[in-house]
């Protein structure tokens, strides 16, 4: 449940904003951003994840100004952490409202990886979505202010 006011609260994304989610799969995409391409990539990740009968993995995502990390909600693994310099994107979808997405660089390859996750709630996954906004925005703030100076 998130307070009125957490837009204002600067301190807990920080040390990181935590959402428990389901991790829905990846597919590439062209561009790096863009409300269609994005739409186009989580109906290709709902349709195959529809046909796969298999349980979705339950993640942790946390955000923060360093980016995003995902972490196995059962066993507590690390299973990826994105630098916030390689998202490029993130949306919640607005026909599956309870989709989550984002679009970032993979660090092997380079290409452009669309991730999709499921919240529980659609106010889950827009709070998901404002709080990656939030962190860019902190991102930059940071990044200014350590170069100010020079």
């Amino acid at each position: 449940e998130l307070p009125e006011s957490w837009a204002d609260m600067q301190e807990p994304l920080l040390e990181g904003m935590c959402f428990t989610l389901k991790y829905l799969g990846m597919t590439l995409v062209e561009k790096p951003k863009g409300e269609d391409m994005a739409a186009a990539a989580i109906r290709r990740i709902v349709a195959t994840a529809r046909v796969g009968a298999r349980k979705f993995q339950k993640v942790i995502l946390t955000v923060s100004p360093r980016g995003i990390s995902l972490q196995d909600a059962d066993t507590k693994e690390m299973v990826e952490n994105i630098s916030i310099y390689r998202i490029s994107y993130c949306t919640t979808d607005k026909l599956q409202n309870k989709v989550f997405a984002y679009v970032a660089q993979s660090q092997g390859s380079g290409a452009l990886e669309c991730h999709a996750f499921l919240s529980p709630k659609k106010k889950i996954a827009q709070a998901v979505t404002l709080t990656v906004a939030q962190a860019f925005q902190m991102a930059l703030d940071l990044w200014e202010a350590a170069h100010a100076g020079r």
